[in-house]
């Protein structure tokens, strides 16, 4: 349940939750879902339910062993703030976040605003970023509720993105991810959608990282834009981390 990532932005995934609840169009072809069923059908124990959601509380401890600091994605295979997670539960793995300075967490939702409700009862250290996934501008409010978490760094997951993002709300956003969806039945994402999102983080000093074309066959259509990678990754101090283009 604590394994090293082929997710390109990451390098670790620690996962105390598995499982989760669909709740937004982004959701609607869950690479975890695929995911947990065939773990179950390997005869995992962790996945003997499948795609319900289940609280691993003897995971909670996991990163206090890891002596080399680690770029951790907490839950990739779940969501921590969604309805079925207790509050209790959530705080202990902030503690372990905290009681961990060494590594950095990154945790994404799309329960928007039970985080912006909880955050002023958890404790934010600088080694945790908070993310919030907006797949279209169904859901741009997302980034309003994230705007007013008290996190270190801030980030957006574009991704799958399926739809136009034309007017992202970036005040107080540190970094946004773009990816095409990926898989069997992927819905395709436009060029045009992808370089709206590079041109207004370059207007508002936003890190830019592009992640996947995506489609049924993710490894032919590559992650170049425009001839290039773009790998940008946010720092402390506010300030993203690449070459500036237009």
């Amino acid at each position: 349940m604590a394994t090293d990532s082929n997710i390109e932005w990451t390098e670790f995934t620690w996962n105390p939750v598995t499982g989760c609840v669909k709740v937004s169009q982004g959701c609607k072809h869950c690479y975890a879902e695929r995911m947990a069923k065939r773990l179950k059908a390997m005869g995992s124990d962790r996945y003997a339910d499948g795609f319900k959601p289940t609280l691993h509380w003897d995971l909670i401890a996991t990163p206090l062993a890891w002596r080399r600091p680690r770029l951790v994605f907490v839950n990739s295979m779940s969501d921590l703030f969604q309805e079925d997670v207790p509050e209790k539960f959530i705080r202990e793995v902030f503690q372990t976040m905290v009681t961990c300075p060494q590594h950095t967490f990154q945790i994404l939702t799309k329960r928007s605003q039970r985080l912006r409700e909880m955050a002023g009862r958890l404790p934010w250290p600088e080694n945790v970023w908070m993310g919030v996934s907006v797949e279209d501008a169904r859901v741009v409010d997302r980034a309003t509720d994230l705007a007013a978490v008290p996190a270190a760094i801030r980030f957006l997951s574009c991704e799958p993105l399926i739809g136009p993002l034309d007017d992202l709300p970036l005040d107080n956003i540190d970094w946004v991810i773009v990816g095409g969806e990926s898989g069997p039945r992927a819905r395709g994402m436009k060029a045009a959608w992808v370089r709206s999102i590079r041109r207004q983080c370059r207007t508002n000093r936003v890190a830019f990282f592009f992640k996947q074309w995506g489609g049924v066959r993710k490894d032919l259509t590559g992650r170049l834009l425009d001839g290039r990678t773009y790998d940008e990754m946010p720092d402390r101090g506010k300030v993203f981390r690449g070459a500036a283009v237009a």
